[in-house]
Order: structure tokens, then C-alpha cells, then sequence
């Protein structure tokens, strides 16, 4: 059967090539050697391993000695404040409890604008005031430390830590998991599934990939199902979003459309054989992981709905995965030649203090807002969703470009060419990855942004005998994967 899929494949990328523009905005990192040339011999596999929503400061602020983390008080404590509504301070404080609030703090992007406040860095209480103003205002205050997060807190330790990675554009996970996989949100600014019909006009790293038979998958936590109802489901989920792009509001069908974005590839519409040959169980990373028989690119997901870290599920359990994912790797067969990057999507609304910089725009697209919409649209989501409406002309009031970084997440480098007692403070964002992926395999840059960034291969030394050879002890999580 898999001959089959591979023949769909290939006439689904012959379709899609029609559509994309030949144009690159980057030359190959080395153009006298043709695209798909392995530049990295020394490396055979990459492992992304992306969580969800965290600020550096809120994980890993209180890494003492190691990073830029909290400024700390004569008390020992994160010398930090915003002020809310009232003008009242509101200190940085160590969270209570391991599970987290309900719908707060938020990452949409009108929040992420009011808590950034220009670079100010001021606006994380007041903005859980606006946008949720049901919610506990200081929750994006709370941090936690590595009596919480005993695993977390020992990778940072001991592995090259990247302290200035920061998430790809200041909104929350759909877009930025779209900058990981094509260099562009495509103008996607939300969590809704209203525009994901669309496709970049340059195509996503899996594109480049394919063309030159480079291996690759996205791994996730559902049954591995080879069935023939694998294509019933593909087609009624495709008929799904093409009904909520005509509808834009039915709240039953957005919300059926969102159930159904459950890994990284889909935000983009991979396609069926797509799908079949390169979309796998977390079971089946394992396996390959024990095997030594990771593709050469792969995207490790959580499950978004328990395992990931967002509000409102405690966060042990999402480290208890990631614990699990990283210590397959560091022992199976192929850890010789591995890279694996854990990092996070974007902040999840909580605090940081280091401020976005700049970053180069990846295209001309700017966000869809409510602005670009037809007028009859408009019209009738008045009439049937006001509240919907209201949120959204309440964001389209908030600059619409990705002409700066979001808040900075956290980000560690596991290979056994780490440099050791290594912090990497390089300028980094997720299209530091697809520069990396690009650097690796001589492929050309998707985006204007891909083609600026910088790739983390900073924290690694290729000059000396590996010094994580032997995988290094780390501490166990606070709960054990599968015994919740």
C-alpha cells in the first residue's frame, strides 16, 4: 500500500508546483553545490520537539547562574512588577500549584500587544484585565521553579541553552507553528480555523524535503491508522474547513474544525498520501527512536488537549512527555548523530522580561482581519455573532504585521556535539530551525525571514570528540510519563 501513497504524493506535489512560486527569496547556503547536498555529514537526524505555551522567564526565570533570567531582589526573589488597571504593583511570584488557570493568562494577539507595550514589557496583568476580565488579573505573573520542573530545570543545565529564542511573531500557536514549517503565518493571526485552505506561495520545509528525498515525519499522540477509513476522515475533515471558511462563525463547526488540527504539518493542508506516509504515532517515534531509525527531519507534537503544557492542564504532565521523548532519543541507537531542539510555540500570555526586537517581514502578507472581509459577511456576523465580531474588530485595532518577534520561549540544544556549560545568546527564532534544516541540506530559503535568521548551530562543536557521547544523567520529572 505504501506505493500506492507514494504515487498520490508525488501527484500532489506535482499539483502544488503548479501553484508556487519559483522564485526563492535566498540562494542556496552554498550555490555551488546543488540543493540537497548534505553539508552536515556529522548530524543524520533533527528532532524538534516544540510545546506549548511558556515565556523563558515563566519556565526557566529562576535558573540562577545559567541564562538571562529573572533580575532577583536582595530578597532572592524576581525583582519585577506590572501595575494593574488601578496602578497597583503586581511582583513576579512562584506559582502555587502545578495546574493552571482557566483561560488565563491569553496569547491572542491583541493580548500579546497590550503585555508587550512597545518593548516596555508592562501590560501582563492589564492585559488579562481587557481581554478576560473574568479571569485572575496577575496570573500571567506567576512563574515556576525547579522544584516544579526538576527535568526542565536539568536539561537546561546541562545542555546549550539558547536565552534569547524567541517565537516567531507576538500571537498565539497556529501562526507561529506555521513560521516552524514555511518561514510565514501566510497572514494567519489567530487560532481559528478560517483561513487554513490557504498555502504559502513558496511551499513548507516538507515540500523541499520531499523534492530532493529527504526523509522526514511529524509524530503525534493518536493510533497509527493504515485503514481505508484514514481517507474518510481525511476527506469529511477537509469538508469541515471548507464549510467553516464560507461560514466564518458557526461556532459548532469552528470549534469541530479545531479538533482536527492535532499536528504541526496540518496547518498547512498536507493531503492524504502526504498524511499516510509521513504523519505517525508517538508509539511509532519510540520505535524509531529505539531503532535508531528517525528521518532524517522530524516534528515531535504533544497532545494539545492534555500533554502540552496550555492552560489550563498541569504542566507536569506535559514535562513528563517531554521527558520521555528526550530520554528515547539520548539512548536509542541512533543518539550518535542526533540533534533534538525543545522549545515552545509561543509565551502562553505569561511574562517576560527581555522585549521582542525587531524582525524582518517574511512577505507582503499582512494579517486578515475583520477589515477584509466582504461587507454582507460583516453584516450578518453582526446580526448572529456579536460577540465574535467584537473580539475581532477589538484585534483588528492591534498592528497586523510580523514585522517583530513574540515573547521569548524557552529553547535547549540536546546532541552529544553540545558544548558543554554553553549559553547560546544569538538572536533565534522557530525559522532558526528551517535555516539549520536549510544550512544542513543546501536547500533555498522559503521566506524573507528564513533567509535573515540565524541557525543554532552556534551551541555545537564538530571540533572536538563528542562530549555528550555518553548521554549525561538528568533528573527525573515530577510525575512519570504514562502513570497518570
Amino acid at each position: 500500500m505504501a506505493h500506492v501513497s507514494e504515487r498520490l504524493e508525488r501527484i500532489e506535489l506535482r499539483r502544488r508546483g503548479r501553484s508556487l512560486v519559483k522564485l526563492r527569496p535566498g540562494q542556496r547556503p552554498d550555490p555551488s553545490q546543488p540543493a540537497g547536498t548534505d553539508l552536515l555529514p556529522q548530524i543524520k537526524h533533527i528532532v524538534v520537539l516544540m510545546m506549548e505555551n511558556h515565556s523563558y522567564d515563566n519556565y526557566l526565570g529562576m535558573l540562577n547562574g545559567r541564562g538571562d533570567g529573572f533580575p532577583l531582589g536582595d530578597d532572592g526573589l524576581p525583582a519585577v512588577s506590572n501595575a494593574d488597571a488601578d496602578g497597583n504593583p503586581v511582583r513576579a511570584y512562584h506559582m502555587t500549584s502545578t495546574t493552571q488557570a482557566e483561560d488565563a493568562p491569553s496569547q491572542s494577539w491583541q493580548a500579546t500587544s497590550l503585555q508587550c507595550d512597545g518593548g516596555r514589557m508592562d501590560g501582563f496583568v492589564t492585559s488579562t484585565q481587557t481581554v478576560e476580565p473574568q479571569a485572575q488579573a496577575r496570573a500571567g505573573m506567576g512563574y515556576w521553579t525547579a522544584e516544579d520542573l526538576p527535568f526542565y530545570y536539568g536539561l537546561a543545565r546541562t545542555f546549550p541553552l539558547a536565552d534569547r529564542w524567541f517565537s516567531s511573531c507576538p500571537g498565539p500557536t497556529f501562526p507561529n507553528r506555521r513560521f516552524l514549517i514555511a518561514g510565514t503565518a501566510n497572514g494567519l493571526i489567530d487560532d481559528l480555523p478560517f483561513h487554513l485552505l490557504d498555502y504559502p506561495p513558496a511551499g513548507t520545509i516538507f515540500d523541499l524535503l520531499t523534492r530532493h528525498g529527504i526523509s522526514w515525519a511529524n509524530y503525534h499522540p493518536v493510533d497509527d491508522d493504515k485503514s481505508t477509513a484514514y481517507l474518510t476522515r481525511h476527506r469529511r475533515k477537509m469538508a469541515r474547513r471548507r464549510l467553516t471558511s464560507l461560514t466564518q462563525g458557526l461556532e459548532s463547526v469552528r470549534e469541530g474544525v479545531q479538533k482536527d488540527i492535532q499536528f504541526t504539518a496540518d496547518l498547512f493542508p498536507l493531503g492524504y498520501a502526504r498524511c499516510r506516509l509521513h504523519v505517525h504515532s508517538i508509539d511509532q517515534f519510540c520505535i524509531d527512536a529505539d531503532e535508531g531509525t528517525l528521518p532524517a527531519f522530524s516534528i515531535v507534537d504533544p497532545s494539545f488537549h492534555e500533554w502540552s503544557e496550555e492552560n489550563p492542564q498541569d504542566i507536569r504532565k506535559g514535562e513528563s512527555f517531554a521527558a520521555e521523548m528526550i530520554d528515547r532519543v539520548m539512548h536509542g541507537k541512533g543518539w550518535p548523530d542526533t540533534l533534538l531542539i525543545w522549545t515552545y510555540d509561543e509565551h502562553g500570555g505569561y511574562y517576560d522580561h527581555v522585549p521582542p526586537p525587531p524582525a524582518v517581514t517574511p512577505d507582503d502578507v499582512d494579517g486578515k482581519t475583520m477589515a477584509t472581509r466582504s461587507g454582507w459577511l460583516e453584516v450578518a456576523h453582526r446580526l448572529l455573532f456579536p460577540s465574535y465580531v467584537r473580539d475581532a474588530e477589538t484585534a483588528d485595532d492591534c498592528p497586523m504585521r510580523y514585522d517583530s518577534y513574540g515573547v521569548r520561549v524557552p529553547a535547549v540544544l540536546v546532541s552529544p556535539y553540545a558544548r558543554p556549560d554553553f549559553v547560546l545568546s544569538d538572536t533565534l527564532d522557530h525559522t532558526s530551525i528551517l535555516r539549520l534544516v536549510e544550512e544542513k541540506w543546501n536547500l533555498p530559503a522559503l521566506t524573507r525571514r528564513d533567509a535573515a535568521a540565524l541557525s543554532p548551530i552556534g551551541a555545537l562543536d564538530f571540533t572536538a570528540p563528542p562530549a555528550f557521547l555518553t548521554p549525561p544523567d538528568l533528573p527525573e520529572p515530577a510525575l512519570k510519563y504514562g502513570t497518570w
